[in-house]
C-alpha cells in the first residue's frame, strides 16, 4: 500500500499537478520502510522535467570574513574562532582570472559571493564594474550573492548584467532561530522577493546534516515554494572546527537520498544542484544521487571547503547520464 502511495504522488506529478504539504511529510515517514521505491520515483520525475544536461555554476569567494552575522555553520562569522581567510574584495585582476578559467572551462553559470550581512557602498560599486566587464565577454550568466540587499542595491546588479540572485534560506522555519539570531527566515524572503521584483532570477536553498529533523527538511523544502527559485543548491554540512556545529554528526548517505528524492518530489521542475559537502560523499552515493534528482552542482572550489574539479564533475556527469 505505501508503494501504490508513492506511485500515486508521482503519477500525479508526472502529470504536471503538486503535492500538499501534508502529502510531502507523509512521504518523509514513509521513506524509511519505502526508500528505494521513494528514490526510483524521484528519478522519474527529474527525467521527466529536467534536461539531462548538468546544470553548472562556479562560485568565487570574492570577499571573506568578519561577518557580523553569527551564523552557527559559518567559518566566515566574526563571532566564532576558525581558520577562515579574511580579506577585502578581490581586485579586478584576480575576479577576471578566476572568470576567464570558468568560461573556458564550458561552466555556464559564474557567481561572486561575499560575506557580511549586506555589500553596499564602494565594494557593491566595484563589484558592478567587475560584472559588466563579464557580462561584455559574455559566455556565461552572472550570479551574484551579496546578503540582504535592499531594492536599490539589487537594481545595480541587475543593472550591470547579474540575472540571477543567491540568497539560501538555510533551514526550515521551526529550526532556524536555533542556529542563528542576527538575521531571520523572513528577512531573507523579503530580499528574495525585492530580486523578482527587479527582473533577477532567484537561486535558493539550504544546509542538512546541521541538526534538524528530516520533517524539517520537508518543512524547507515546502517553504523555498515560496519563493519559488530556479535553482536550489542543497549543502551538506561540512563541520569547521571553531564553529558551534564543529562535532554535528553526519547524515548517512541514505538519508541524503531521500532528502534529495522528497526535494524532487516538492520541486519537480527547479535545478537541484550539489553545493558543499559532497567532496565527502563516496562517488557512487554522488552518482546516485544525480539519478535520483540532483540534476546540477556547483563545481571548483567553494567558499572555505574545497570543492571538486571540472574534470572530475565531466566524469561524474557522464557516469550518471547526463552531457555537461
Amino acid at each position: 500500500m505505501d508503494t501504490l502511495y508513492i506511485d500515486e504522488l508521482k503519477e500525479r506529478v508526472l502529470s504536471g499537478g503538486e503535492i500538499s504539504a501534508e502529502e510531502a511529510y507523509r512521504l518523509a515517514e514513509l521513506a524509511d520502510e519505502q526508500q528505494d521505491a521513494l528514490w526510483q520515483a524521484a528519478g522519474e520525475i527529474t527525467r521527466k522535467f529536467c534536461p539531462q544536461v548538468f546544470d553548472s555554476c562556479s562560485i568565487v569567494n570574492a570577499r571573506s570574513g568578519r561577518c557580523s552575522e553569527n551564523c552557527k555553520w559559518c567559518a566566515q562569522s566574526a563571532h566564532y574562532h576558525t581558520s577562515c581567510d579574511v580579506y577585502p574584495l578581490i581586485s579586478r585582476e584576480e575576479c577576471m582570472r578566476v572568470a576567464d578559467y570558468n568560461r573556458a572551462q564550458g561552466i555556464r553559470r559564474f557567481s561572486l559571493v561575499t560575506s557580511g550581512r549586506a555589500m553596499r557602498g564602494a565594494d557593491l560599486d566595484r563589484a558592478c564594474e567587475y560584472f559588466r566587464e563579464m557580462a561584455a565577454k559574455g559566455g556565461m550568466d552572472l550570479c551574484a550573492s551579496m546578503g540582504l540587499l535592499g531594492r536599490e542595491e539589487l537594481q545595480k546588479l541587475r543593472d550591470a548584467g547579474v540575472t540571477r540572485y543567491h540568497c539560501n534560506l538555510e533551514a526550515a522555519p521551526s529550526f532556524f532561530p536555533s542556529l542563528c539570531s542576527t538575521h531571520s527566515i523572513e528577512d531573507k524572503i523579503a530580499t528574495i522577493n525585492l530580486a523578482r521584483e527587479v527582473g533577477l532570477e532567484v537561486c535558493s536553498g539550504g544546509i542538512i546534516g546541521m541538526g534538524e529533523t528530516r520533517r524539517q527538511r520537508v518543512e524547507l523544502a515546502l517553504t523555498l515554494r515560496r519563493v519559488q527559485p530556479a535553482s536550489i543548491p542543497l549543502n551538506i554540512l561540512c563541520p569547521i572546527p571553531g564553529t558551534p556545529l564543529q562535532d554535528a554528526e553526519p547524515l548517512s548517505g541514505e538519508e541524503i537520498l531521500t532528502t534529495i528524492a522528497l526535494f524532487r518530489f516538492v520541486h519537480p521542475h527547479v535545478a537541484i544542484r550539489f553545493a558543499g559537502g559532497r567532496r565527502k560523499l563516496p562517488r557512487e552515493l554522488q552518482v546516485k544521487a544525480l539519478q535520483t534528482g540532483m540534476n546540477g552542482g556547483i563545481v571548483g572550489d567553494l567558499l572555505t571547503t574545497v570543492g571538486s574539479t571540472v574534470a572530475d564533475d565531466r566524469r561524474l556527469a557522464s557516469t550518471a547520464g547526463y552531457t555537461f
